[in-house]
């Protein structure tokens, strides 16, 4: 798939991005400071809770970045079309351009992506066929994330030890109150949000259809799988290797299908 990087030039996506990034930032630094180093200290918790919190930040970090920033199947102005596979491929009315089938135009980046799924401005790029894998991983991290820290927000308040050693002249401990009620009200937007879209998002692959699809009802029995879950998950994320589902740092490589089968509405 390469390392091509993807950059859409987009000032709503900008701000919207940005307010992903600033809630993510505030969370992995408010609840360690006044809710885990404090109690591991105290030998309330132990350290591999800490370990586990800033991993699956990191891993939410990651596939945020790369789900921004990757080519989300962005098709060139002059496609090569495989001998044998050009009815598998129309115009698009919008760019005059040659595409497969279940390509879709976007309007916001201005040209075609290859099984695109919808355009996000939380990551602001389009969700198509070479970042999907990435967008599923964001959602199942971010939602991840967001439960194990409002998890310890409770804990903290109504089942752990009450703290002994504290500096009360610190600012989070003096306004230790209003800052994780801002932290869960923050948590919980994110946590219904992303729980919708991670399911519809789920339904989708299990479906084989995509949210445009979906929306245009271009697809017959849409409720009902065409493939095995097993099968669309792997076109999806690149591998058969379950495993390799939740890992952002790697490289996806498309499973050779049958060509046919694969963009058969």
């Amino acid at each position: 798939m390469g390392l091509r990087i993807h950059f859409v030039v987009d000032p709503h996506g900008w701000c919207c991005m940005g307010l992903i990034v600033f809630v993510w930032l505030y969370n992995i630094v408010i609840i360690p400071k006044i809710v885990l180093f404090p109690h591991y200290e105290e030998g309330h918790i132990p350290g591999i809770l800490i370990i586990i919190f800033y991993g699956i930040a990191i891993f939410c970090l990651v596939a945020l970045v790369r789900a921004s920033i990757t080519d989300p199947g962005r098709l060139p102005e002059n496609p090569k079309i495989p001998h044998g596979e050009r009815e598998f491929w129309e115009l698009c009315n919008k760019c005059n351009l040659m595409r497969p089938k279940r390509s879709h135009h976007c309007s916001r980046c201005g040209h075609c992506v290859r099984r695109m799924d919808h355009h996000c401005p939380w990551i602001n790029n389009c969700v198509g066929e070479d970042n999907h894998w990435l967008f599923l991983q964001l959602c199942f991290y971010t939602e991840l994330l967001t439960c194990y820290a409002l998890m310890f927000s409770f804990c903290h308040y109504y089942y752990f030890l009450p703290l002994k050693k504290r500096n009360l002249d610190l600012f989070v401990v003096r306004h230790e109150l209003a800052i994780m009620r801002l932290a869960a009200f923050m948590g919980i937007t994110m946590l219904v949000g992303i729980t919708g879209l991670f399911y519809t998002q789920l339904i989708g692959i299990i479906t084989d259809t995509t949210s445009i699809e979906k929306m245009s009802n271009c697809c017959e029995d849409i409720s009902r799988p065409r493939k095995p879950w097993q099968q669309t998950f792997s076109e999806v994320f690149g591998t058969r290797w379950k495993i390799l589902w939740f890992i952002p740092f790697r490289q996806r490589q498309p499973l050779r299908v049958p060509y046919h089968f694969a963009n058969h509405v």
